[in-house]
């Protein structure tokens, strides 16, 4: 049968579509072929949004390659075997491979047939975003903003292709594959408690870096500690509003105050890890005449050798991840110390929290009235776990798992914290940033980057950027507004709005 039949009832979508709320879409089972889940999306305005735009105009573009709308994306995911109802599309989420970026995909892990999928992860496993405090206020930035930038900008490493100033073997890495953040801890890049305050304590267990190709080493190997480069950063902001006092004050936030946000994942190594997975998986898939609606969906059944050895190479990307966060947190610390005469601990520079973007992790859920042992594939989505979670650490018990949400440049960013509504609605999930609503190709070609500095520089924001073509494709014209998907998710109960973060420095790649 053509491919694009899977989708012969996308025109028939008032027939699998309801909206029980102005922010809350529902999409039934059945709308592409072997679909077996529903769907539940988050939408400022649901019945409006680009997303619907999308799905009343795939009908004229028939025939060829192109992006599935994103709703279409979210259904597909719901025919992979063993997935659990409801798919989770989130306000912040776009057209992604195979998979939506801002979805959440849970399979149960009892299910014979149950797979894991590359898709569902992405190509930058664990990229991810981490708050560092400072003791510092607004005022002791007015004449030192300069200087900080330049040399946050000269000790952090960005850019494609970018390589790290820490001395990297092919030993050292396989032990931080292992190790994770308690590698960074034994090695004096991270402090102690730097890795209690982090998703997973900054390590997952299930590894084995045997499992990853020469060639993913040989990338990662010299870019551990680099920024890199798209929407990845490293922002100096102040705190500019607080919506929850008593789970700011339990993180160490108050109004005015300094602190540092960075962006980033597992770099090049983890995109190789993804690519050799994927072809692989592929290559099978196309072996044994499996029948997929999009072959971006390729999976495996989770305890397949291919399975394994991608879960096994994915944990080790993770680890990745965490280690090269803590790096850039060393370097930037290094620049504060190094910018104010004082050191990082003078400055009481403690890592308020760590969370993950694009992983797959097992965790207990309730389906049916009985907790079941799901892989959650969280895609361009935000872990969001409720107060006295067991997983979350001991310090936020009381106040929920944060959730740190990146803007656009030169927007704001948020801290959230997780509900107990996001663990019976979204898998324990919420949104991760903006999102984008323009392809990057297209942004270059639209938007005019004197324009996007002048506006920048009229907010008192100081930049440093590798390349004069990152500020069109990160314009905040090329992404949704974040102030919109946050209060979509804190209105939909998913997540709960602690404070409002403002750049004051930005440094990307």
């Amino acid at each position: 049968m053509a491919r694009y039949d899977a989708y012969a009832r996308i025109q028939d979508w008032p027939e699998f579509m309801s909206w029980p709320e102005t922010w809350e879409q529902r999409i039934d089972k059945g709308w592409v072929l072997d679909q077996h889940c529903g769907v539940r999306a988050y939408l400022k305005d649901a019945r409006e949004s680009s997303a619907m735009d999308e799905v009343k105009h795939f009908g004229m573009r028939r025939g060829g390659r192109r992006l599935l709308p994103t709703m279409v994306q979210l259904a597909n995911s719901g025919t992979l075997p063993g997935a659990v109802s409801p798919v989770i599309g989130l306000p912040d989420m776009h057209c992604g491979y195979g998979f939506a970026i801002g979805s959440v995909c849970a399979v149960n892990t009892e299910d014979p047939n149950a797979v894991v999928s590359p898709g569902g992860v992405g190509f930058d496993i664990n990229c991810g975003v981490r708050l560092i405090r400072t003791n510092l206020t607004t005022k002791d930035l007015e004449d030192k903003k300069e200087r900080l930038v330049q040399s946050l900008y000269d000790h952090i490493p960005v850019g494609l292709g970018s390589q790290g100033v820490l001395p990297t073997s092919f030993e050292v890495l396989t032990n931080a594959l292992e190790l994770g953040m308690d590698w960074s801890v034994r090695e004096g890049q991270a402090w102690v408690e730097d890795r209690d305050h982090c998703e997973e304590f900054g390590r997952m267990l299930d590894v084995d870096p045997s499992v990853c190709s020469t060639r993913a080493k040989k990338r990662g190997m010299p870019q551990m500690g680099t920024l890199g480069a798209g929407n990845h950063f490293c922002e100096v902001q102040s705190v500019d509003e607080i919506f929850d006092e008593y789970a700011a004050k339990k993180m160490g936030l108050e109004q005015d105050q300094v602190v540092v946000m960075v962006h980033s994942g597992s770099r090049g190594f983890g995109h190789q890890v993804a690519t050799d997975s994927l072809v692989e998986l592929e290559r099978a898939i196309s072996r044994d005449s499996v029948r997929l609606n999009d072959m971006q969906l390729a999976y495996t059944k989770i305890q397949s050798p291919e399975g394994q050895r991608y879960l096994k190479g994915m944990a080790c990307a993770a680890n990745y991840a965490w280690v090269n966060r803590s790096a850039i947190t060393f370097l930037v610390r290094q620049a504060f110390a190094k910018t104010f005469g004082e050191s990082a601990d003078d400055l009481d520079m403690h890592l308020v929290y760590d969370v993950c973007h694009n992983i797959a992790k097992f965790e207990e859920h309730m389906v049916d009235g009985r907790p079941r042992r799901l892989l959650v594939h969280r895609k361009g989505a935000t872990r969001a776990f409720p107060p006295h979670h067991p997983d979350i650490p001991v310090d936020y018990q009381n106040i929920g798992q944060p959730v740190l949400v990146g803007g656009s440049m030169g927007t704001a960013s948020y801290v959230l914290t997780g509900t107990e509504k996001a663990m019976t609605h979204t898998w324990g999930s919420t949104c991760h940033g903006a999102g984008r609503n323009m392809a990057r190709n297209s942004a270059r070609n639209t938007v005019d980057h004197a324009s996007v500095l002048l506006d920048l520089q009229s907010q008192g924001i100081t930049c440093r950027m590798a390349s004069l073509k990152l500020i069109n494709e990160e314009a905040p014209d090329a992404y949704k507004n974040v102030d919109d998907v946050v209060e979509t998710c804190h209105l939909a109960g998913i997540s709960k709005k602690t404070a409002r973060l403002r750049p004051q420095c930005v440094i990307k790649g």
